[in-house]
């Protein structure tokens, strides 16, 4: 096939990795800086991107990912996603721009340039820092921080206690245009109002009792970087309103002072609260509500992911200085897979070094585990009962497969939090087959 020359000049003058490629995915050139991560581009001719990058035998949107490729011959346009690719340092995440290049005639798209852009966003594997994982679940939520990082939008994540919301909120400061100004977060749990404000604005000397000195807020802190609202559902009535007026305004003032001062920050807020029901309740301003909810991006549960407990594991490991040292048992990760993990990431990490301090020959057994996520102990919430008879674990009789499915399906629907697509990934099957069973299910 014969290459465009204006495609191959924009293909040579990318300083990120980049390749040209044809419409069935066939790389038929490539600049320097792809050379220098994924060989010589005489190694790669005649190959498909998906080969090289994710090592499949099919495109990626038959192994189950987003083709950008294919979203930009459907649609005519650029497009973006996120990405686990091999690379010689292992599997990193990496930010993929399609841009589909036409024929100036007829319009139709000839070839496509595909950018890739490492990303810090997380790593895929056991990383001693930051964000781990891997899961659909967990890569849905890192590809919306990727889009909303670069902007100054308002970021609210949403997810429960123990899932990383401030560990994401960072992630989000460090890919913004404001990552070389401060990051400062406020834990919003447990402050009455004056204090919040206070805490907020800072305060001027002689304000009120003991305030000996003028202080300077967390508003001013946070001048030129991102402020960030831990548990924003906590914050009380009163207090919201002032919050509004400071989002509203971009000015404020510390306690007991006349002075105005402007406001330069970007706002992330986090909750583990329903503040949708919140608000109907009367319990959080609507308003406000509106001004915090600009960009939600939801963390998943942990049971959602749990294909990242090992690697997550292996993280907790090195943050210890212990990776060489401790290792876990293939049973004592399966009881830790089965198990619900209600205090998620957190948890996981109490149980880490918890496992770590009992254990006397560097192996994490059962045994060292607390009874509640022992196999299938009392408590672990990891098999449904089947109604007539007892769990497998305790001995009793056995049961038809067929029944053993629906109880299990009947519980899976009642402990899932999320929509139909992540419970069919949490199974294991395809969202086909899931809408069969659940058919089936009704039809009982």
């Amino acid at each position: 096939m014969e290459i465009s020359s204006d495609a191959a000049a924009i293909l040579n003058c990318l300083k990120d990795p980049a390749i040209l490629l044809s419409r069935d995915y066939e790389i038929l050139a490539a600049n320097g800086a792809y050379q220098a991560v994924y060989g010589q581009e005489a190694n790669l001719r005649n190959r498909r991107c998906y080969q090289v990058s994710h090592r499949y035998s099919v495109p990626c949107d038959q192994a189950g990912e987003s083709c950008p490729l294919k979203k930009s011959l459907q649609t005519g346009d650029n497009s973006q996603v996120l990405h686990i690719h091999h690379t010689p340092r292992g599997e990193e995440y990496v930010n993929v721009e399609m841009w589909p290049v036409q024929d100036p005639g007829s319009g139709e798209v000839l070839y496509f340039i595909e950018i890739m852009r490492p990303s810090s966003v997380a790593s895929a594997n056991a990383s001693g820092e930051g964000l781990v994982g891997r899961s659909p679940a967990f890569q849905r939520a890192l590809a919306l921080v990727q889009r909303v990082a670069p902007s100054d939008a308002t970021v609210l994540l949403l997810g429960e206690s123990g899932t990383g919301k401030e560990l994401l909120a960072e992630s989000v400061h460090r890919l913004s245009k404001r990552a070389t100004g401060p990051f400062v977060p406020l834990e919003c749990t447990g402050l009455p109002d004056a204090l919040f404000e206070s805490e907020l604005f800072g305060y001027a000397k002689g304000a009120f009792t003991g305030a000996n000195a003028d202080k300077p807020g967390l508003v001013e802190a946070a001048q030129g970087g991102t402020l960030f609202l831990d548990e924003v559902g906590d914050i009380p009535l009163p207090a919201q309103v002032k919050l509004l007026r400071l989002l509203e305004t971009r000015r404020f003032r510390r306690v007991g002072s006349t002075a105005w001062q402007d406001a330069d920050f970007r706002l992330v807020c986090a909750t583990h609260r329903d503040l949708t029901a919140m608000v109907a309740a009367g319990d959080f301003r609507e308003d406000l509500f509106y001004r915090l909810n600009v960009f939600d991006v939801e963390l998943p549960p942990l049971r959602e992911r749990r294909e990242d407990i090992g690697p997550l594991i292996q993280s907790m490991l090195t943050r210890l200085a212990m990776q060489d040292r401790v290792t876990f048992s293939p049973e004592a990760l399966a009881s830790l897979s089965r198990y619900r993990f209600p205090g998620n990431v957190r948890e996981l990490r109490n149980l880490v070094e918890r496992a770590v301090l009992l254990t006397d020959d560097g192996v994490v057994r059962d045994e060292h585990l607390p009874p509640r996520v022992r196999g299938n102990a009392p408590g672990t919430d990891t098999w449904p009962t089947v109604e007539g008879t007892r769990s497998p674990a305790e001995g009793t009789r056995v049961i038809p497969l067929a029944d053993a499915e629906t109880a299990y399906l009947r519980h899976a629907l009642t402990i899932h939090q999320g929509d139909r697509k992540g419970l069919a990934e949490a199974l294991g099957i395809s969202e086909r087959a899931l809408y069969r069973k659940l058919s089936a299910l009704q039809a009982d």
